[in-house]
């Protein structure tokens, strides 16, 4: 196994300055005092800096009429000017200072000039949320997210290249698995050569590896286990990480033969296996800037329950991924919002028979100008493999 070159493209770092422009025009157009950002995936995509989540606080503050300040720890300021990618002010707190009463001091600078109203990132844990609370009295606390998903939800070109970099190492590491010896082992040990592929193909992470054979394809969410896979039957195979901080997620679904034409795919499976395929081809030719993302999910759900397998497929179609591999927007029922040019999310449907066997194919797709973009290049259709 070959270790693949670590280099990738980089955000330059003139973008994190624009997406904080962009947040500090938000926060003056919505009357906010402030946008409080905890570390996490909007503190790595507004600054490129990716804190250690500590019970001591790191805080960037977005302040309506004021420069955004990081307030960090003392022992983390060598960390944070090293991870910075754009110029802030950094202010420091020692071990006996009070971080919470100290960001409540910069809030306090837009009342009066801007409402009362604060937002808070998703991921900003809860004991920095009450302290927050107790240290801004009178204030209403709302999710950054109403802004950030604004800005996070479309990907700039950078962005898209990395995550087509990170879906192609991906496609890689299933073919490898693919393509080497599977029968006799346990999924728990293909899963790990799953995530040592991975970090050889230039992943920083390989954060989940899914490896579903036989009853347990049937399983969309499997914790790879002890069992042994055998010849005659589907592996579902799951897997994913991050490359330059963008996800990768991809899903394929293998039979394993042992060689023998004996053991191949059933009829019944190659049926279900059809209609899965062209329910997941189907929905990702739907996509285009103006459809709505429940439209998406819409036209895989009719195909597979057209076929009889509606019960069987019970997840959403997609979700988004950037930074985060779950995020806005999500293709399920009840989402009218319009897809936009660069949106990127997962199609992925599924149809699952409890206690026989399941399948899933998924890929990542961009919404582009004029339809999708698809960034894995693996074969969708059903991989007949000795094991």
């Amino acid at each position: 196994m070959t270790t693949a070159a670590p280099d990738h493209p980089r955000i330059p770092g003139a973008r994190y300055t624009e997406r904080l422009e962009r947040l500090a025009t938000l926060v003056g157009e919505r009357g906010l005092a402030a946008a409080l950002i905890g570390v996490g995936p909007d503190l790595d995509y507004l600054t490129g800096y990716r804190a250690m989540p500590l019970e001591r606080l790191t805080m960037l503050a977005v302040v309506a009429g004021e420069a955004p300040v990081l307030v960090v720890p003392r022992l983390e300021e060598p960390a944070a000017r090293a991870g910075l990618r754009t110029d802030v002010e950094i202010a420091t707190w020692m071990e006996t200072d009070d971080p919470h009463g100290l960001v409540a001091g910069l809030v306090e600078r837009a009342r009066g000039r801007a409402s009362a109203t604060i937002a808070v990132s998703d991921r900003l844990w809860s004991v920095h949320l009450l302290r927050l609370q107790g240290a801004t009295p009178g204030a209403r606390w709302v999710s950054a997210t109403e802004a950030l998903r604004e800005l996070r939800m479309v990907k700039d070109a950078d962005e898209i290249e990395l995550l087509r970099l990170a879906g192609a190492a991906a496609d890689r590491v299933v073919d490898q698995i693919a393509s080497g010896r599977l029968i006799g082992r346990t999924e728990e040990d293909v899963a790990r050569e799953v995530r040592t592929r991975l970090l050889a193909e230039g992943h920083e992470l390989a954060e989940f590896a899914i490896v579903a054979s036989g009853p347990n394809s049937a399983s969309p969410h499997h914790e790879a286990s002890d069992r042994v896979i055998q010849a005659g039957e589907p592996i579902v195979l799951d897997i994913g990480g991050a490359l330059g901080g963008y996800g990768s997620d991809t899903t394929r679904t293998l039979w394993v033969t042992g060689g023998d034409d004996a053991n191949g795919p059933t009829e019944e499976f190659r049926h279900l296996f059809a209609v899965l395929l062209a329910a997941q081809v189907a929905a990702t030719a739907a996509v285009r800037p103006g459809i709505a993302a429940e439209a998406v999910d819409r036209t895989a759900r009719d195909i597979i329950d057209g076929e009889g397998y509606g019960e069987n497929f019970f997840h959403r179609t997609g979700h988004g991924i950037g930074l985060e591999g779950h995020e806005e927007p999500y293709l399920v029922a009840g989402n009218g919002e319009s897809l936009a040019e660069g949106m990127a999310f997962s199609v992925e449907p599924g149809i699952y028979l409890p206690g026989r066997y399941g399948a899933r194919i998924e890929d990542i797709v961009v919404c582009g100008p004029d339809g999708p973009v698809i960034l894995n290049n693996e074969p969708r259709e059903l991989r007949v493999v000795a094991g």
